[in-house]
């Protein structure tokens, strides 16, 4: 596979990933009573997509650095 293809199929992978995990956010915010709505979704889409992007690196699709710098973005740090 050309090393393009592989790239973007990498970035297309992520960009697909964080937008089921907002698409499971407004899923399991209309399913929650309004005062655990922001704890739990949070939570439970964070969980998601960090598991996402594991599978994504176990692939070999993200190296450590990719993985690491997203990893953060999503937890906030």
């Amino acid at each position: 596979m050309p090393a393009g293809f592989r790239r973007g199929r990498r970035r297309g992978l992520i960009v697909g990933a964080a937008v089921g995990s907002a698409a499971a956010r407004r899923g399991q915010a209309n399913s929650q009573p309004l005062e655990d709505q922001s704890a739990s979704v949070d939570d439970s889409a964070q969980l998601a997509e960090l598991e996402q992007l594991g599978k994504l690196k176990d692939e070999g699709l993200l190296t450590e650095d990719e993985f690491q710098a997203k990893k953060k973005q999503i937890l906030g740090l």
